[in-house]
This record gives structure tokens, sequence and C-alpha cells, in this order.
């Protein structure tokens, strides 16, 4: 907390290592006082503050003399928020002439728990614990409506619009959507701005898009016994479902795939053996939401690397510092993530670092992975401003990839974005087509998510899956540590390449079946066996996890409106115990490596009961059941987060890092939400 003389005028929270930046302080001296849970307060008086000059400060703190006594959490809820409850601060006219900031924005955030965000067309200023709709500014006793955005000329004239636009002021409209419409008085002189942009024609925050799909539908096996598909791992589903029920909003429904739902947790899967990429792993139970059907799993689990023995990097930081980045989980939050990841690198590593906005350039030209400050100084230098268009930012990160490419080694280009980009390319087409073809050389691409409001949800995948990358979605620092440090391996590198999972049902025993997401990663049988037919990419470590839904032999219940084939029927034989045989097919990774290799696994007729499955089946199962509700699915039989819950809870034995307790605060949100949801309908 900075302070002139016995004055607020600034305060800071520091960041996971300590060190917190307070910005646009006038020249002169200031008391700074540090603080706190569980040391004893410190504060250093006389700090001198020159212009154009950044003033170091170093503030131990001690514990000394402070006892904590332990707190046991034994249970939690979301609380309700008291309407009652009143949070703010007064800032009076002596204090505000000792202030740098003039502008309204910048007098409120100086109170704590107060940050304000500007990207140079939108405004806004977030209280911490206070909903988006429910802040107030009083100024002489007034409260001040309207907008708070103000330009440095209009201060002196009138602060705010005080209750309601007056009448010796006109509007003064501007055309361009990212522009400004002015209150202007009769001497022509703006007093107040206000940014104009029109309603979102996606959702209901931004422009935020997502593609659209239709879920699988139930099979005849008869008619149809093979079921092929793509594997995918990636989880940007997931956690941009957690940033929208964290704001009490219900994702649209396009926005829930439920693969990427199942795949965001790990698996107690086996290890590899025989010097295999991947393990497999099958388990078949009465399904949860349906008790006349059959559940089938089917696991995946990727080979760890040893990070002493693993492939040297060739990393390019593609990032984009255009004016919609500045907000606090977008570049801030990029930059603490990236120093995370930039720790896990070492000598014989190489990164750059390459950004665009209006124009794109060079940061970073292929320094060694241990030099560790000087990476964190470059990505500290980053500030967004300027727009997205213009910028040839793909193009220059995929030069610097080739230029320090290292062969056998893994060149990957990592794109880092709030998804409204335009990185250089004439159209997405060609965009694609660009990102194919590097892919041929063995440059990948990864995508990372930032932000809210601009994510093109429907585009970052799309390129991800082109790039044989990852696609996640960084909500909030946690989730940026789960990404770029404990599943580094993963998400850095490919131990297999293209690919696809094809099974075959036994129509003895299987009469229909139903897979349970990967609707967009669909493929036709013939695909595969086509070596040139591109698939999922499989990291180090990673598990992928695929859920059928099968009705039985002898069921009465039906799904299929097909008619049984004619000239091609079937005839079984009985006397197999076998439901299903489940083939893979797998690249190595080198360049070489065009042709395909194959494993078979069978899967017997052993059903288990729910009680008896093991704890990733029931994870797996209630993750699904959660994503059916979510998406209000015609397949949702009789789920319930009752049940959900249940299903998932065993699995939080085995979770050091709280991601299935999390997930259970998910699952009880979504459920109060789409209770609030049906008693307004």
């Amino acid at each position: 907390i900075v302070y002139k003389e016995k004055v607020q005028v600034a305060v800071g929270t520091t960041d996971v290592n300590g060190d917190v930046m307070i910005r646009s302080i006038a020249k002169g001296k200031y008391n700074i006082k540090a603080a706190y849970v569980g040391y004893n307060p410190q504060q250093i008086n006389d700090v001198k503050v020159d212009s154009n000059k950044t003033t170091y400060v170093n503030i131990p703190l001690s514990n000394e003399g402070i006892k904590l006594q332990s707190v046991e959490v034994v249970d939690y809820s979301i609380p309700t928020i008291d309407p009652n409850t009143i949070s703010g601060g007064t800032v009076t006219k002596e204090n505000y002439q000792h202030m740098a900031a003039k502008d309204v924005n910048g007098v409120i955030s100086t109170q704590a728990g107060v940050i304000s965000n500007s990207n140079g067309y939108k405004s806004k200023v977030s209280v911490r614990g206070c909903r988006a709709g429910g802040k107030n500014v009083f100024i002489d006793g007034e409260r001040a409506i309207g907008t708070n955005n103000l330009p440095q000329s209009a201060v002196e004239q009138v602060p705010l619009t005080l209750g309601g636009l007056p009448a010796q002021y006109e509007y003064a409209p501007l055309p361009d959507r990212n522009q400004t419409s002015s209150f202007i008085d009769q001497s022509k002189k703006v007093v107040a701005v206000k940014t104009v942009i029109p309603p979102a024609v996606t959702n209901n925050e931004g422009t935020e898009e997502y593609s659209i799909f239709k879920e699988n539908a139930f099979a005849g096996v008869r008619n149809q016994p093979l079921s092929t598909f793509a594997i995918d791992v990636d989880a940007a589903s997931y956690s941009n479902t957690r940033r929208m029920l964290s704001q009490g909003l219900l994702p649209q429904k396009d926005a829930v795939r439920i693969e990427e739902f199942i795949n965001y947790f790990k698996y107690n899967y086996p290890q590899p053996k025989e010097n295999k990429p991947f393990s497999i792993s099958t388990e078949y139970a009465v399904c949860p939401w349906n008790k006349e059907h059959k559940l089938l799993q089917i696991g995946l689990k990727g080979k760890e690397l040893d990070a002493n023995i693993s492939v040297p990097n060739n990393l390019v930081f593609l990032i984009d510092v255009s004016g919609s980045m500045s907000d606090e989980d977008k570049l801030p939050l990029l930059i603490r993530g990236f120093k995370l990841l930039a720790k896990q690198l070492r000598e014989q590593d190489k990164l750059s670092i390459v950004v665009y906005a209006g124009s794109s350039g060079v940061v970073l030209d292929a320094v060694s992975g241990d030099e560790t400050n000087r990476i964190n100084t470059a990505l500290e230098s980053l500030h967004a401003g300027g727009s997205t268009a213009g910028g040839e930012g793909i193009n220059l990160a995929y030069k610097m990839a080739e230029k320090y490419f290292i062969k056998n080694g893994n060149n990957r280009v990592i794109l880092a974005t709030d998804g409204d980009f335009n990185v250089g390319v004439s159209s997405e087409d060609e965009l694609k087509t660009l990102i194919e073809e590097k892919r041929s050389h063995g440059i990948y691409l990864s995508v990372l998510g930032f932000g809210e409001g601009n994510i093109k949800d429907n585009k970052m995948e799309t390129l991800a899956d082109k790039g044989n990358g990852n696609y996640y979605y960084i909500d909030n620092f946690m989730e940026a540590r789960k990404v770029l440090v404990s599943q580094f391996g993963g998400t850095m590198y490919t131990i297999a390449k293209d690919v696809k999972i094809q099974v075959e049902f036994n129509p003895a025993k299987v009469k229909e079946y139903r897979l349970i997401g990967y609707d967009n990663r669909m493929l036709n049988a013939e695909d595969f066996n086509n070596d040139k037919k591109d698939a999922g990419e499989l990291g180090a470590g990673h598990c992928v996890t695929a859920l059928y839904e099968i009705i039985p032999v002898g069921s009465p219940d039906s799904q299929v409106s097909v008619d049984e084939l004619k000239y091609t029927k079937v005839n079984p034989t009985d006397n197999s115990n076998e439901i299903a045989t489940v083939k893979f097919r797998y690249k190595g990774v080198k360049k070489q490596d065009t042709t395909s290799k194959l494993i078979e696994e069978v899967v017997l007729n052993n059903v288990l009961e729910l009680n008896q499955t093991s704890t990733n089946f029931k994870l797996a199962a209630g993750v699904s059941e959660f994503g059916l509700l979510l998406r209000g699915s015609e397949y949702k039989g009789l789920c319930n987060f009752k049940e959900a819950i249940e299903l998932v809870t065993p699995a939080k034995q085995n979770d050091p890092d709280g991601y299935i307790a999390g997930l259970i605060e998910m699952m009880k949100s979504a459920k109060e939400l789409m209770s609030v949801e049906l008693t307004k309908k």
C-alpha cells in the first residue's frame, strides 16, 4: 500500500514470486507498507520516486511472535451474497490533489480489492467479491451513472454524467463499433465518453464463437458394426466452462465437448510396456443413467518421458499483444504462465518470442533455455496495445522455428491469444494450409486461449488440430500451472501421431451403441487404414478415455429407426464371449514415420455392477453425466447431479491438486444455476 503522507494513493497485490508493480506514481516521497497473513506488517518511509524512472523497494517480512492456529475445512459450499454488504472507500477532494491518476477509474482503483482494466476501447472496474453490475460510484453525494471512462481533457470539466445526461449536452454518435460516442456541450468540448459496442451475435459476453455440432446418435450393429474416430486430448472446453460457471453463467451447449471434460482428468491407467508408446485398458459395466444399458470404457495412457533424456526443444512463443489483451486475465496472466514454462527449460533448449498486433516483431531470438532472467525480462517488457489487424505474426514465428530447427527435436510454435486474432494470413483456409504444410516439415502448433469476450473457440480448436498440437484454455493461474508445469511433457512432447481408434462390435452380443463425445472427431471406416488421413496426437503422459453406451442383444429398447439390411445380414457366432475388438493405429513422431502400426485388444462380455467398477470408470462416467446435463442432451436418460457427484467423489482420495474438489463445486454451481433457469421458465 502506497501512502502520500497519510493518504492512500495506490495499492497492489504481489504475484506468486512476491513481486508487485505500482504504476502511475507522481514524483515525490512516499511511505510504503507491506502486509501478509501470518506476518508482521512492515512500513518503509520516505521512499523517493523520480520521473521516468523505476524505483525498486525490497521489503522483508517477519513472522516472529505470530501464532497461527490450524484450521480444518470439513465442508464447503458457495456462500449466498448478502445484498446489504457494502464494500468500498471514499476519496476526498484533498486526497485527490495528491494522486497521479486523474481519471475516475484510476481513482477508484486505489481502493483495496479494486482493479481497473482498459484496452483502448473498453474500460471496466472489477471489485473483488462483487458482481459485474453491482458497483456504484458517487460524486458529491450523487450516484454517477453512464460511463466512468473519461478522457484526461474532460476531468476538469465534468467528472461524470450525474443522474443521467444533462439537458445542455447532446449525444454525438460515431460510426465505428470500436470507437466511442461523445457527450458534447454547447462549446463543442468533449466532456464525457461512452463506448459503443453492439450486442454479440454468438453469446451473452462479447463475441465468443463456438462450432455447432450434433451429438453422435445410436447406431445398429447389424448395419454399422464399425465405429471409427481420432483421439482428442484437448481440455479447453472444461476450463472455459469453469470460467462461465464461476461467473454465474451456464455455458451454451456447443461450448461443452464431453470428451474434453473426460480427458481433463488423470486416470490411473497402467504404464506402457514393451517399448510401446501407450497402454490400453478396458472396462465394461452397467450404465449409471440407464440400468438397461451398458457402458464400455476404453483408456489409453501415454508413456511418461524422463526429463533428463527427453529431446531438446525449439520453442517459439507467438503472443498476441493487441489492445484487447490488456485485461488482467489475458496478457498479465499469460506472462505469469509463460514464466512458469520457462523454468522447465534446459541449456539444450532454444526459446524465441514473437509478438503481433498492428505489426509483428521478434522480442527474443533463440536464447538458451537456462537464461531464465533474460527470458523473464523479455516477457515483462510486453504491453498490450494496438489492433490485431495486419500483423505477420504466424509467418515470422514459423521463420524463427525453421531458422533454429532441431533435427529429431521438439519444434513447436505456441500461439497465445484471447481468440480475436488476425495473425497476418488473408484467409482461414490459407492459414490452415500454412499450418498443415509446416506440420509436414516437423513444426507443430499448440494454441492457448486467454480471457473472455473474444474467444474464437471454433477457430482455435481447428488450428491446434491442423498443427498436430493441443488447444487449452487458461482461465486462471492454477490452470496455467497445470498445463505448463504439471503437464509440461504432454503439452510439449508428442509421442504418437495420427492415433485412430476403430471398434468392431459383435452383433451376437451388442444390439446398438453410441460413442459419447468425439462428435467432431468421427472418421469414415475406410479412414482407419488410410495413412494419409490426419488424426489426433498423443502427448507424453497423456490419458485418453472414450465411453460407449451400449444396448445389449435381448433388450427391448431400440434407439435406431433404420431397417435391417436384407442382402447383407450377419450370421453371428453365438459361442463367442467377445463384445468387441478395439483396434488402434498410430505413427511414430519422426518425419520418416509415415506408415502406421496396429494394436488390437479384445473386450470380453464380463459385465460389472457399478459398485464393482474402478475409480477410473466412476470418474469418467460421472464427468460424462455432468457434460450430458450441461448440454441438455437428448441422450441424458436419468442423469442427475446427485449421482454424478457420488460417482466422481472416490477420485478425491488421490487428487493432491484438488481438481476433483473443483469439479464437484462446478457441478453444484451448475445445479443451482439450472434450478434458477427452470424457475424462470
